[in-house]
């Protein structure tokens, strides 16, 4: 209780009310997110349709080493970022154990916020935390695009007997798991982006709060109102999508 209460007394006001806007921000932004991709197009929701579309037609295919090929690729960014946040949780755990030289370090940079070293190391565990959580997102991603390409492979021949329900049936339990490892790699970019923003703390609570407004307006105007956005709203021709 009383390691409990330093704590809490340990961080000003102001950095509690900067924290608090972070969690709110990101967690509100998520929420937002999925409540708006049911009405308006989202780059997920685009994609999400390309493949359902993909694995559509790979109903057709005999030779189906090519969307093998692409899942593969697929499954190479969340592998990098997932071996990236490694890297930093090694750093992040070293500067943990560092202590007071690396509050000293840090203090002798331009602009940084002067602390103490248990406020100091609150923002280190921030950090921590938001990498952890990135490496769990990017290797479930990596094991779903896994589950994709194990459904792809044990899909019938072209030659075998393919009704329309049949085919739509595959399309919708491939494109959704293909899916859902996309939405989950989604998961962990956002922490990655966020993760400036629990930098900028470093420097300022206010530093802080600007860093998060401006991560969330990031995060929206790329997700709903980008240019790739608007090329994948294109939608083919009716003889070319699925039932």
């Amino acid at each position: 209780m009383t390691l409990s209460f330093h704590v809490l007394s340990a961080l000003p006001l102001l950095d509690w009310l900067a924290l608090a806007g972070f969690f709110a921000g990101w967690g509100g932004y998520v929420w937002f997110a999925r409540r708006r991709a049911a009405t308006h197009p989202s780059i997920l929701v685009a994609t999400n349709r390309e493949r359902h579309l993909w694995m559509w037609r790979a109903t057709f295919r005999d030779n189906r080493v090519l969307d093998g090929v692409v899942v593969q690729n697929l499954s190479t960014s969340p592998s990098f970022f997932a071996s990236t946040s490694i890297l930093i949780l090694g750093g992040l755990l070293a500067a943990l154990a560092s202590g007071d030289k690396t509050v000293t370090l840090v203090q002798d940079l331009p602009f940084a916020a002067r602390t103490t070293a248990l406020v100091f190391e609150l923002k280190l565990v921030l950090l921590t935390g938001i990498f952890v959580f990135a490496f769990f997102r990017f290797t479930w991603s990596m094991r779903q695009y896994t589950f994709g390409a194990l459904l792809l492979g044990a899909a019938p021949q072209h030659s075998e007997a393919w009704d329309d329900a049949t085919r739509q049936a595959f399309a919708d339990r491939a494109g959704g798991v293909m899916g859902l490892a996309a939405e989950t790699f989604n998961d962990g970019l956002r922490a990655c982006y966020m993760s400036f923003a629990a930098i900028a703390w470093f420097f300022s609570p206010w530093a802080c709060m600007v860093a998060t407004a401006s991560v969330v307006w990031i995060l929206y105007r790329r997700e709903f109102h980008s240019d790739v956005l608007s090329l994948l709203e294109q939608r083919p021709g009716a003889a070319e999508t699925p039932p």
